[in-house]
């Protein structure tokens, strides 16, 4: 037996994740651009790319914002590989490839 309502609500439900996913995947994007940047300008001022401190209120900051069903154990992990990406891009950046100023996202907080 196919196509009925568990198959049709499945089918709806996967769509809606399928959406979510690629407005992840540009949301990711979007943050990879800014680590370059910011790689960019650290190795121009002869800054450190590993800043532990940073990571570390980073996870703090997403976890304090999460509000479930993920766990915030589930948040950390997601969130280290992100950084860990994000780091990578970091060392991979130019000098002083960054562009003056940055674009922000709409709404996004400076």
């Amino acid at each position: 037996m196919t196509g009925g309502p568990a198959e049709a609500a499945i089918e709806r439900l996967r769509q809606n994740i399928d959406t979510v996913d690629e407005v992840l995947v540009k949301l990711l994007n979007q943050r990879a651009k800014w680590a370059q940047e910011i790689g960019s300008v650290k190795k121009g001022a002869g800054i450190a790319i590993y800043q532990p401190d940073r990571e570390a209120r980073v996870v703090a900051h997403v976890v304090e914002a999460n509000r479930g069903p993920l766990e915030a154990a589930a948040i950390r992990r997601l969130f280290e590989r992100i950084i860990d990406e994000s780091r990578r891009l970091e060392r991979t950046a130019e000098p002083g490839a960054a562009e003056a100023g940055g674009a922000t996202m709409p709404g996004a907080a400076p």
